[in-house]
């Protein structure tokens, strides 16, 4: 007998999201706003905090692990070699100016993002420090206090910093090296327990949401929809135009060309894992030397995330703005600056970008309640941030080829 086919988790999330819709408008038909919000914040909403809880507890774990194994992954960091430091630096760049160009659209929009009229938000402020003392706090003083209160760059300097260790002290740190290895491997399947009941969280969220403000607020989802791919399209634009023409001396509409049939399927499948073989043979067809594709690739489909900082950013300035907070500069650099260093660690973790946007509003103060709003288009927003990334690892591949003296298309 055929085995019957599971429901793909994307189907089951909207399907929650589309159940929640209907169930919320019910309630906020038949009770009105003040009532329903009362009720369903008291009796459904718990089960979506029960979610988002999870969702931090498994943060700092994910992240401290999964960043020493990134880094373990590397070899030994005298064969990483000019290509390794180049294509790093092209990555942290170009995810640095995603966030940026993220930013700066989510700023025009701002003004249409909705302020959500939910009582017990409204008393909270966002976590705010001038710049110099963000920088001091970046590097920890203990290796605990870090891990309990969730405070995420100082996860990540501890997690590179241990992960450099472990490589430099060759045969003895390689025990503890496949320690990491194997707890990471571990923690990753406890994120795939904890995403497997996103349909439920997304429910038992939207049903409050739209309970309490009405079904007005899928206009505003589909706004910051409409943002991250203003956002997506800028940085293709300048961002891979400029480089391949400045650093690879490649004409930018053959680079497109060329590269469109691996970004229509990562656009289709969401995952640049799945598109490695397709972009490895357009990259073949740009005359990227071999040695430079297999090393490039490959690292950009686990740390390259140019999409996902794009909609880190706008999803963040969206989510504040539903709670009355508006992000000040040092909070806009702290999100440039956590997008950017954590995209190393979790780039290639299924859920990646639910994990990482809860990350960011932990590092800015914003409590991650309001995922659950977000989460259930998270899918649309998906489908262009994979497209864009594997876009952004061609460009590098192009770009460091030309650097070690090979000839592009």
């Amino acid at each position: 007998m055929q085995e019957k086919k599971k429901m793909n988790l994307g189907v089951k999330i909207l399907i929650g999201l589309v159940a929640g819709i209907i169930v919320g408008a019910i309630f906020w038909m038949a009770m009105g706003a003040d009532a329903a919000g009362a009720f369903t914040a008291k009796y459904i909403k718990p089960f979506g905090d029960i979610f988002v809880n999870l969702l931090k507890f498994i943060v700092v774990p994910l992240v401290l692990l999964s960043i020493m194994d990134g880094v373990i992954s590397m070899g030994d960091i005298g064969k990483v070699g000019k290509i390794g430091w180049k294509t790093v630096a092209y990555f942290l760049v170009t995810t640095a100016i995603a966030c940026i160009i993220g930013l700066i659209v989510a700023n025009i929009f701002k003004g249409a993002f909705p302020v959500l009229s939910l009582a017990e938000d409204a008393a909270y402020e966002a976590k705010s420090s001038n710049l110099m003392d963000t920088i001091v706090n970046i590097f920890p003083n203990n290796a605990i206090s870090p891990l309990s209160t969730s405070s995420m760059l100082q996860i990540i300097v501890i997690s590179i910093a241990f992960g450099c260790g472990i490589l430099v002290a060759g045969d003895k740190g390689k025990p503890f090296g496949d320690f990491i290895t194997s707890f990471n491997e571990v923690t990753q399947r406890v994120m795939g327990f904890i995403l497997a009941l996103s349909p439920y969280g997304v429910f038992a969220l939207m049903v409050w949401v739209v309970a309490a403000q009405g079904p007005k607020i899928l206009g505003h989802l589909g706004l910051v929809l409409l943002a991250a791919y203003i956002g997506y399209i800028i940085h293709v634009v300048l961002v891979y135009s400029l480089s391949v023409k400045v650093f690879a001396k490649m004409s930018p509409i053959t680079f497109f060309k060329k590269i469109f049939p691996a970004a229509a399927f990562a656009f289709t499948s969401t995952s640049s894992v799945a598109s490695l073989p397709i972009t490895k043979e357009c990259c073949d067809d740009m005359n990227v030397d071999t040695e430079v594709s297999s090393f490039v690739l490959p690292l950009g489909a686990t740390v390259n995330m140019d999409g996902t900082a794009i909609y880190q950013c706008v999803a963040a300035i969206f989510l504040a703005k539903c709670i009355g907070i508006d992000l000040t500069l040092t909070q806009m650099i702290i999100i440039v600056v956590t997008a950017t260093l954590a995209s190393i660690g979790t780039a290639g973790t299924s859920g990646a970008g639910m994990i990482m946007l809860a990350m960011v509003l932990d590092a800015v103060g914003v409590p991650p309640t309001y995922i659950g709003i977000i989460y259930g288009i998270d899918r649309l927003f998906d489908m262009g941030r994979t497209a864009l990334n594997v876009v952004g690892d061609a460009s590098c591949a192009v770009c460091v080829n030309h650097w070690e003296g090979n000839n592009n298309a």
